[in-house]
């Protein structure tokens, strides 16, 4: 079920009002059947795969606490089976992320290199379709592994209330990737209704919808025309194309988590914040600080640290970094292209800490004052040409289609396509044309206000009764007259559902 469908437009209200409206006891499991039910839209049987990760994960947590009481005299020997557990409830979930999503893409690369031997392929006996979701569940389920195992938290003898952890709608698919120690304990906890959560809900959710179909759906057109074909669209429409995909994904990305955000806390559940306005970040490790926050913290804390973070000496920690982003960039899919998309990003901020000493005696040699306005906006710039540097090989169909791309866009001078109307033939005409520049000028707006910390949510609940509601009517309509909703009408997935 897709939140820009009619589909969930019926779901999420009916949902919602059952939830208040039964005893509070019992609604943690009135949602984990509408979670189920949510998830099983797409494709039922798959709803097996979900429910063993949560029955592998939430045993893993009772084990280790038995083993923590039952071997309390003898700590060293319950570490010892407690990492047991850890090893085996890992093992069983990445093997099941590795069947759906990684075994085609090793058996392909396995034939690339039988077939230059002159040796029998491989040729397996089945195939799989990835289930949607399938790495933030499996990665939000490990989480709570870890934090009983850590004894960040004690392990949920409740297995329903647990499996709603594990498949809580909003979040399920396409994350944030919520951690047990926020998400769980509020499971917990009972919700009245409130309006203030359910106006600021709406209202998050009306600004995801805005960015997801006004924005990320428009701009699919043009990116995916001239990604489809790029050797029929040199130079400057690449640039174009590349310049627009990073908005693309960030809208279609972020527009998700803020539907899933905003339907949460309608509810009265907080997920943590996903997105906070990356591309203003002024360099590669301070946009990784702002995207995709669930992940990225995920990596930190059950990656990173546990691989010696910084603790091991400044070589160790670089090589801790690339390996980081290495396995980011297989998270997000089974290509070259991703491995790559990863170590370019993990480069660029080893590149970043290694040359800063360097950088700060040329700005101290040449009085460049570093907190002035012009070079916050000139390394704001720069970090946004390094970023979709990175995305050109994410969205390419293969490292040589993308390094094509880049040559094509250093070397082929076409900037007249800027200025004679081109852009107008590639799927959006004119106005449309200018509605998308329209759209991307009011999100930028409102991510800069939002960095100067002012709250346009805030802003506009304090406003009088009448403005309030011109402003809700105005947004819905200006979304129902200018999102793209597909030929036919037929929702458009979003693009981290293949992730």
């Amino acid at each position: 079920m897709l939140f820009n469908s009619i589909h969930f437009l019926i779901f999420f209200p009916v949902i919602t009002v059952v939830y208040f409206l039964i005893p509070a006891k019992k609604r943690y499991i009135w949602l984990l059947l509408a979670s189920y039910y949510f998830y099983m839209c797409w494709n039922a049987k798959y709803a097996l795969l979900l429910f063993f990760s949560t029955c592998v994960t939430y045993l893993s947590g009772w084990l280790m606490e038995y083993v923590q009481r039952r071997l309390a005299a003898h700590p060293v020997r319950a570490v010892k089976y407690k990492k047991w557990c850890v090893a085996g409830c890992f093992s069983l979930n990445l093997s099941i992320l590795f069947l759906f999503k990684y075994f085609d893409f090793v058996v392909r690369n396995i034939n690339v290199a039988l077939e230059k031997c002159n040796l029998t392929l491989i040729t397996p006996d089945f195939d799989v379709i990835l289930p949607v979701g399938i790495s933030f569940y499996i990665f939000q389920a490990l989480s709570y592994t870890m934090d009983v195992y850590r004894e960040e938290i004690k392990a949920e003898k409740n297995f329903l209330r647990y499996a709603l952890f594990v498949s809580f709608f909003p979040q399920l698919v396409a994350g944030p990737i919520e951690r047990s120690k926020n998400l769980l304990s509020q499971l917990r906890e009972e919700h009245v209704f409130n309006f203030e959560n359910m106006r600021a809900g709406l209202l998050i959710m009306l600004w995801g919808y805005f960015q997801k179909l006004v924005l990320a759906d428009r701009i699919a057109i043009v990116v995916n025309q001239i990604y489809g074909h790029p050797r029929a669209y040199p130079g400057g429409y690449l640039l174009a194309a590349s310049v627009l995909f990073a908005i693309q994904i960030y809208c279609d990305f972020s527009g998700y988590s803020m539907i899933a955000i905003g339907a949460a806390k309608v509810m009265g559940f907080r997920l943590m914040e996903n997105f906070n306005c990356p591309y203003l970040a002024r360099s590669v490790s301070g946009f990784w600080k702002r995207w995709h926050i669930s992940l990225t913290s995920w990596f930190r804390d059950y990656l990173y640290i546990p691989l010696g973070g910084n603790r091991k000496g400044t070589l160790r920690k670089y090589i801790n970094m690339m390996i980081v982003f290495m396995v980011s960039g297989l998270w997000h899919g089974a290509a070259w292209t991703y491995i790559v998309w990863g170590l370019l990003n993990g480069l660029f901020q080893v590149a970043g800490i290694v040359t800063r000493k360097f950088r700060d005696r040329i700005y101290a040699k040449i009085g460049l004052h570093t907190a002035s306005i012009g070079h916050c906006c000139l390394r704001t710039i720069v970090t946004f040409i390094f970023i979709d540097i990175t995305w050109i090989f994410f969205r390419a169909k293969s490292v040589g289609q993308a390094c094509y791309i880049i040559k094509s866009i250093l070397t082929v001078r076409n900037e007249r396509i800027f200025f004679d109307g081109s852009l107008y033939t590639l799927g959006l005409n004119q106005k449309q044309f200018w509605m998308m520049l329209l759209a991307i000028g009011i999100l930028f707006v409102g991510d800069i206000l939002k960095e100067c910390k002012v709250s346009v949510l805030e802003v506009i609940i304090s406003q009088d009764l009448w403005c309030r509601w011109l402003v809700y009517i105005c947004s819905a309509i200006f979304i129902l007259v200018f999102g793209i909703w597909g030929a036919g009408y037929d929702a458009q997935a979003f693009v981290y559902f293949q992730f």
